[in-house]
């Protein structure tokens, strides 16, 4: 089959399609990227977005709207893609759409405890305007087996980043950053996978408020600062790094309300000390989350930290992660030394996962989510 995998993170920086050509066994199938595209959200299109992640009051009628506008979005950079690339043609699109809500714990609402997550995206409109059918909404079947919904990518890194030989964390900077665990020779069952805090989120928010720029391009403006210090060790005291997988983050946690304490808290330092503590606490929460729930028994089995995702494209970032990590015996890479796109990562999961779908087989891995069984993901729309 020849999937297009779709996604939209945290960061709300725009749109990533992957398309895969997916061959092989359905129980393990093999994976070619054919194409992969990269489309910036209008500046319109990205302040509705982050409206509604943080919102805490947002009426029902523009929630309605935004699902049906970003589903016209995904139609549009699909069928831009297969303009550009017009002798491939579609058996399926798998769409994760834009979260905007995300809870992994249990919360009493109306006399239950509920976890719950919204992906928003209208799935109908995507298939009516390509006239493909489309995977979508994958997260709740994995959250009502018990799980936290999150990660859901282990299935990729496992399908096309195992190694015999070598032990394996594959870490994901996107707006959060999350990681997925695979020992030597190891089996689906053994894999390891959550988020480990923020990687683009906090350093976006503070490039907005400090700076009036989406981010901080080429790590330039964190590279001319200092890490301070005591900044830096109060925010690593956040409760969430102390809590043991499985779990999952977002910008419930890390977003608005997470970047104003920050800044409040680094309010008399100078605005390019601040990006450098933000990208550090990236950098030192991850290297503090393999240390403490991946290296402490394990330590002799990992020899890879291979990165993905956004961040890479942040040198500062990744220089502070190489040095940091040295300290763990770790060499840090990027997907692109093993055929895939930083960028393209992603979205090549969520192919894989609408493959698994399609053939009514498990996306999730209850060893990364929690959940009590391996489930069969998402909901088709036909054409």
């Amino acid at each position: 089959m020849i999937v297009a995998g779709i996604m939209s993170g945290t960061s709300a920086d725009g749109i990533d399609i992957a398309v895969v050509r997916i061959t092989g066994h359905a129980k393990l199938p093999r994976l070619h990227l054919m194409v992969h595209e990269h489309f910036s959200y209008p500046a319109a299109m990205r302040h509705g977005v982050l409206n509604a992640m943080d919102a805490s009051n947002i009426s029902v009628s523009d929630l309605a709207r935004l699902n049906v506008r970003l589903g016209q979005l995904y139609a549009d950079v699909i069928q831009s893609t297969l303009h550009r690339h017009h002798k491939i043609k579609l058996d399926l699109i798998g769409c994760h759409g834009q979260t905007l809500y995300h809870q992994d714990q249990p919360k009493r609402f109306l006399g239950a405890n509920i976890r719950c997550t919204w992906q928003t995206g209208e799935a109908a409109v995507i298939a009516a305007r390509t006239g493909v059918p489309v995977v979508s909404d994958f997260r709740p079947a994995d959250m009502a087996a018990n799980g936290r919904g999150a990660p859901l990518v282990p299935m990729f890194d496992y399908a096309a980043l195992r190694h015999r030989k070598r032990g394996r964390i594959l870490l994901n900077l996107g707006g959060i950053a999350n990681i997925t665990a695979i020992p030597a020779a190891a089996g689906l069952q053994a894999v390891i996978a959550f988020d480990t805090g923020p990687a683009n989120v906090l350093i976006d928010a503070c490039m907005q408020h400090l700076y009036g720029r989406r981010s901080d391009i080429g790590g330039r403006v964190a590279a001319s600062g200092k890490i301070l210090e005591k900044q830096l060790h109060k925010a690593l005291l956040h409760p969430y790094f102390k809590q043991k997988p499985p779990k999952s983050t977002g910008r419930e946690q890390f977003g608005r309300k997470f970047a104003i304490a920050f800044l409040k808290d680094c309010s008399h330092a100078h605005k390019k000390d601040i990006i450098a503590t933000a990208t550090a606490l990236t950098v030192f929460s991850i290297a503090d989350q393999i240390t403490r729930f991946i290296l402490k028994n394990n330590s002799d089995n990992f020899h890879d930290l291979i990165a993905a995702g956004g961040g890479t494209a942040n040198p500062t970032l990744m220089h502070m992660l190489r040095e940091r990590v040295k300290e763990l015996r770790l060499k840090l890479t990027t997907t692109d030394d093993f055929g895939i796109p930083t960028q393209a990562k992603e979205a090549m999961a969520f192919a894989l996962l609408a493959y698994q779908t399609w053939h009514r087989l498990p996306g999730n891995v209850p060893s990364a989510t929690g959940a009590q069984r391996a489930v069969v993901l998402g909901k088709v729309t036909y054409i």
